[in-house]
């Protein structure tokens, strides 16, 4: 069975990602309420109580706002590194022992033909992770929430056939909005979010021949347009040489609408 994935929300108010493979579904971030969700799942025709287990990336409430409601309702299994697991306590609730996993960054974990590779980002979390999906020579990259992209994470992540790429904010807009300056400096930060400029920088370096697809993800709702960011982005990538749509498409993602499940 191909790999498939929904990207069921993104952006600063939630994030869920949706992947599945032979028999295996898993679930990247809870960050939204439970029935949410639910209803999310429900437009992209799955259920979560046949879910294998939920991976989660750090603590932030937009990423683990419905974790323990979900994980308890519907009985699954939460993969989680120590610290991250340290950060959340008191944040999910009670975890039964039996649902709790540790996932070290870093390290391959096995869901039948299905495995996932953790890697650390530049975010300020206590110990902040995102995944590789590797299923028959295909390669999914998770990756969001980071301040930069390190050549480290660019050698892990490096061509892939579908990537969920952070393209947060837009530097003049973020410069210009209401926000009091510590927040600015927090999302500038190496600690905070890529903006479309250097998302697009970032992707020039990791996107190759098996490059299809790049899904713009976790964009700003204040600071960021769909359309702004897949013109700076396209812009970005034109001067190093790329032309958006014949190497490969920019996709958008929503905080609240799913991605059709599409094969990977």
């Amino acid at each position: 069975m191909t790999m498939h994935f929904s990207v069921l929300a993104s952006g600063s108010t939630g994030n869920a990602i949706y992947v599945e493979a032979d028999g295996q579904s898993l679930l990247v971030d809870a960050g939204l309420s439970g029935k949410q969700l639910e209803l999310l799942f429900d437009q992209i025709g799955r259920k979560m109580d046949n879910l294998s287990g939920i991976l989660v990336t750090h603590e932030h409430s937009d990423h683990i706002k419905g974790l323990g409601v979900v994980a308890r309702k519907h009985n699954l299994p939460i993969y989680a590194n120590n610290k991250t697991w340290a950060a959340m306590e008191g944040l999910i609730g009670v975890i039964p022992t039996e649902q709790k996993f540790s996932f070290d960054i870093e390290t391959v974990k096995s869901f039948g033909s299905l495995s996932v590779e953790s890697f650390g980002v530049s975010h300020d979390a206590a110990e902040p992770m995102f995944y590789v999906f590797h299923h028959e020579n295909k390669k999914l990259v998770v990756i969001t929430d980071t301040g930069y992209v390190s050549d480290r994470m660019k050698g892990i992540i490096s061509n892939a056939n579908t990537y969920v790429f952070e393209s947060n904010h837009d530097v003049g807009m973020l410069q210009m909005c209401r926000y009091p300056w510590n927040i600015k400096r927090r999302i500038l930060s190496d600690y905070g979010h890529v903006s479309n400029e250097d998302a697009a920088i970032a992707m020039s370096d990791v996107a190759g021949d098996q490059t299809k697809e790049i899904y713009l993800a976790h964009l700003s709702l204040d600071n960021n347009m769909k359309d702004l960011a897949r013109m700076s982005v396209s812009q970005t990538l034109e001067t190093k040489g790329i032309r958006v749509g014949e190497q490969f498409d920019l996709l958008d993602t929503d905080p609240k609408v799913p991605t059709k499940l599409v094969a990977v």
